[in-house]
């Protein structure tokens, strides 16, 4: 018999608070729901007994790629993965950007370079006409490793791109203005559809997360975020669409977060809700 009916999946170093953490156990226990707290990185966590594995803090899988992936491969085998593994392992590498502007979505400007041969900064400029760049690594998250850098800068531009390709590729992305006016509007998806948001503020490497409370989602955002969960795949239990307005002024794809995003949970409880409702079920399903 297995002991929990949910592992939400976290890590031994937490590089900040997960905010989510205590009301989501709380949720799941007013559906009935044993729960708990699991790190994956924990040798001692036996994480697939559980009849659900959610990916949830999970935030120091940039510095362990490999073995992050293995062990996802290992969850899915013995348990049920949320969000499913295809999905997740489509997800890590920000590449993903690139598959859905193929296929006619949206998304900030974007070059993805290959990891471990860094271009010349100011051949990156000439070649994209940007004057305010943002360079980051493929595989991230938490603003780990992403610099915005000028056009002029060329000698900070330059240990940038060389930082950030000594980890792997790299994607250089134009820094949009709108970021810092509108805002970057992070839409909280929850068992398929969008649930509400929040405006982040720009955040780099260092930084820590600002975040307002809980707002309203445009009509041309939520039909953006309802495009991405169409083209990800079916049964997302949870994703954040980051969204914000493009150079034309419409809105396009900052981010789509399918692995560990916060969700901003105390900023509207009926999501929360929801999502436990949704684990709700599953369990029943997988009993």
């Amino acid at each position: 018999m297995r002991p929990l009916d949910v592992a939400l999946a976290s890590c031994l170093d937490l590089h900040e608070p997960d905010l989510d953490e205590a009301p989501t156990l709380a949720a799941l226990a007013r559906q009935g729901l044993t729960a708990a707290t699991l790190a994956w990185d924990d040798p001692d966590a036996d994480v697939a007994a559980a009849r659900l594995v959610v990916l949830r803090a999970t935030w120091n899988y940039p510095e362990r790629p490999a073995d992050f992936r293995a062990w996802l491969e290992r969850t899915a085998a013995a348990s049920t993965l949320l969000n499913p593994l295809s999905v997740v392992l489509w997800n890590l590498h920000k590449g993903y950007l690139l598959d859905l502007e193929r296929r006619g979505v949206p998304i900030v400007p974007t070059r993805l370079l290959p990891g471990h041969e860094p271009v010349a900064f100011a051949a990156l400029v000439a070649e994209t006409g940007w004057r305010d760049l943002v360079v980051k690594p493929a595989v991230s998250c938490g603003s780990r490793l992403t610099f915005r850098v000028a056009a002029d800068d060329v000698a900070t531009g330059d240990e940038a791109l060389r930082r950030v390709a000594t980890e792997g590729d790299v994607l250089v992305q134009p820094y949009l203005a709108s970021v810092e006016g509108h805002g970057e509007r992070a839409i909280v998806c929850i068992d398929g559809e969008p649930t509400h948001a929040v405006r982040k503020s720009p955040r780099f490497a260092g930084q820590d997360e600002s975040t307002s409370e809980a707002l309203p989602i445009a009509p041309a955002e939520a039909e953006l975020a309802r495009r991405c969960l169409a083209l990800a795949g079916p049964d997302l239990l949870y994703a954040r669409v980051d969204v914000a307005p493009g150079l034309a002024g419409t809105p396009v794809l900052m981010e789509l977060e399918l692995i560990e995003p916060t969700l901003f949970f105390p900023a509207w409880p009926p999501a929360l809700e929801r999502f436990a409702g949704a684990l709700r079920r599953r369990v029943d399903a997988v009993a």
